[in-house]
């Protein structure tokens, strides 16, 4: 199970650092897009040391090399492994890669931590973690936001007992006109799905860490595409996507019933007809709820309703949430300090994620093994 306990904000202050004894021997796999921002994120990690990389395109390899001077790459991550034996995969490679890449590494002697999600399917995140633990290996799955100060306040406020039960989660990641126009987004072959699996993963990984992880039993939702597949005039932020192979949803709605009797509702869209822009969730309990994104507790004291909204939280850039997640699995790999993602968290939504889908595909609830 994973470690739900605050940590406190001293975390964003560097306040866990360690003398360096010895450094991880890292190498990523997928040299594209994400992985700058991985690479951004190490530079801060004195821990880590890249020594590889991995790409099937010869062109990424280079540009890889040349911008952060990593010499050693390869088109095959078997060569990889073979030839730098690291320490830890990096898997930053399209959500149909990860299972593969992942389970290669782990059966090679490494650690691994994968992009979000963990994979397509709860059955490739079960080969993932049954090879990890074959091999006496770590294994975390990419989720960043669960550092985020605001999710802090909230499980401070949690076991502080403010909140009570929680019965009821809403979590949207909406879009108004934001169809990614690179990589392979609309393909859902090689994703998965479209913006449930890609951003609303982040909200529900959040909100679902916050709820202490209870145990998803069923999930019902639909999926519709009604302007990805076109082709589009419309002035919008990432115009011109490659309307002829995508095979996603523009909007997707879900929810979770849990063995806790809550319930989670989940919004993503990547296309939807609304004023703007929405990254949040709110959380009701019998005591207290909670708004992510302005960081505002709601109860009842003194005989009023009061809002208590914090005084003080850290800053926090893109950057800052990836520093914090790869250091947590770096300490977790060398220290042995305990994972605040661990394959079972990646496990669990990629069950609530599967369940959605399965539901929108034959038009009722289904239940969550």
């Amino acid at each position: 199970m994973a470690d739900n306990s605050a940590r406190g904000t001293e975390s964003f202050a560097v306040a866990e650092k360690k003398e360096v004894k010895k450094k991880l021997r890292w190498a990523i796999v997928g040299c594209g897009g994400i992985s700058g921002a991985h690479m951004e994120a190490i530079k801060q990690i004195p821990e880590i040391e890249v020594v590889a990389g991995c790409d099937i395109l010869p062109e990424r390899n280079k540009e890889f090399t040349e911008k952060w001077g990593v010499k050693d790459t390869y088109e095959k991550w078997d060569d990889l492994l073979a030839n730098v034996k690291p320490d830890v995969v990096d898997v930053c490679t399209p959500n149909g890669v990860h299972a593969p890449a992942a389970i290669a590494a782990s059966n090679a002697g490494c650690h691994v931590i994968t992009e979000k999600p963990m994979s397509m399917s709860p059955a490739e995140s079960q080969a993932m973690i049954d090879a990890a633990k074959a091999n006496g290996k770590l294994l975390c799955t990419g989720f960043q936001y669960r550092y985020h100060p605001s999710c802090e306040m909230f499980v401070r406020a949690r076991e502080a007992g403010d909140i009570g039960d929680i019965m009821f989660v809403k979590c949207q990641a909406l879009r108004r006109r934001g169809i990614p126009n690179w990589g392979v987004f609309g393909q859902k072959h090689l994703q998965g799905g479209g913006p449930m699996i890609d951003i609303g993963v982040h909200v529900l990984e959040a909100a679902h860490y916050c709820m202490g992880e209870p145990t998803p039993i069923a999930a019902s939702g639909n999926c519709w595409t009604y302007i990805g597949d076109k082709p589009s005039e419309v002035v919008s932020c990432w115009p011109n996507w490659d309307y002829k192979t995508f095979t996603v949803e523009d909007l997707a709605i879900g929810q979770i019933r849990f063995n806790t009797g809550a319930l989670l509702q989940i919004e993503a869209s990547f296309s939807a007809h609304i004023e703007h822009d929405v990254w949040n969730f709110q959380i009701m309990g019998t005591k207290g709820g909670f708004n992510w994104e302005t960081a505002t507790l709601f109860t009842d004291h003194a005989g009023t309703m009061v809002n208590c909204k914090a005084g003080f939280l850290p800053s926090v850039g893109f950057n800052t949430l990836f520093v914090e997640k790869l250091k947590n699995f770096a300490y977790g790999c060398l220290y042995g300090t305990p994972l605040r993602a661990p394959g079972e968290s990646g496990m669990a939504v990629q069950k609530m994620l599967d369940g959605i889908y399965r539901s929108a595909d034959i038009g009722h609830e289904v239940a969550i093994n």
